[in-house]
């Protein structure tokens, strides 16, 4: 169990993060959604250590430590491999300090992928090497795989393969928290949806509970955000009246 309890974060007098409490239990696919600003990077930068915080994070109750880290890996688009290591370099590198790296999953993500092994990855492009982050993220062999925004600059079709290939890779004791702004592409496979505003969670519900209301989980996202249909027809209106006064 992944829990993070009471986290706050404050950047200077701005607050990111404002008692955020969650739990991961062991095969969950969970997905984290937020307006941009929302607190989404910024969370799973605290549950890793990279950021300090006030509040806990425990992993089946000990802290975050040198001993425990690599049960949790991370995909960002911000990229944390090494530019001019090749594909194979990393697995090498990987083998040698993650005891439960697992090859033969790097090696068919890699392919799926269409990555080719002895290149460095500074020379893929912006896709590609979000592409490689997640092939090494989903290979480390941890236990919850924390993966930002590991799509973009991904073309719909390769997206919507790989959450499939996802869903067929995946042991029922590993757990994913994939954050996206692309909601309906993920509403199919994920088994629940954590909503953060302004730093706070605003929702938190499993798609079992959804499919039973009837609702969708775009509509339960409005709904929990409380957001206005209007304002576009307002926003429009405004010019107009403004572009008459003129």
């Amino acid at each position: 169990m992944l829990e993070i309890k009471d986290v706050t974060k404050r950047f200077g007098n701005k607050t990111a993060l404002n008692s955020v409490s969650l739990s991961l239990a062991p095969g969950e696919l969970v997905g984290l959604f937020g307006e941009n600003g929302a607190g989404k990077t910024t969370l799973m930068k605290c549950v890793l250590g990279l950021l300090s915080h006030r509040g806990e994070v425990l992993l089946d109750g000990a802290r975050i430590t040198r001993k425990n880290i690599a049960r949790i890996s991370f995909a960002t688009c911000e990229h944390s491999f090494f530019p001019d290591l090749s594909g194979a370099g990393h697995a090498d590198f990987y083998a040698s300090h993650f005891p439960a790296f697992r090859r033969r999953r790097f090696e068919v993500l890699m392919d799926f992928f269409a990555l080719p092994m002895k290149k460095a990855p500074r020379t893929f492009s912006t896709g590609q090497k979000n592409q490689f982050e997640v092939a090494l993220a989903l290979s480390q062999g941890a236990d919850y795989i924390l993966m930002d925004e590991p799509f973009s600059g991904s073309d719909v079709f390769n997206r919507e393969d790989f959450y499939k290939v996802l869903l067929g890779i995946l042991d029922s004791g590993e757990t994913v928290l994939l954050s996206t702004h692309m909601l309906e592409e993920v509403d199919s496979f994920i088994s629940r949806a954590v909503l953060l505003h302004a730093g706070r969670i605003a929702g938190d519900v499993s798609m079992s509970e959804l499919e039973e209301s009837g609702e969708s989980l775009m509509d339960y996202v409005k709904r929990a955000w409380n957001y206005r249909s209007d304002r576009i027809r307002r926003a429009i209106d405004e010019l107009n009246g403004d572009g008459e006064d003129a």
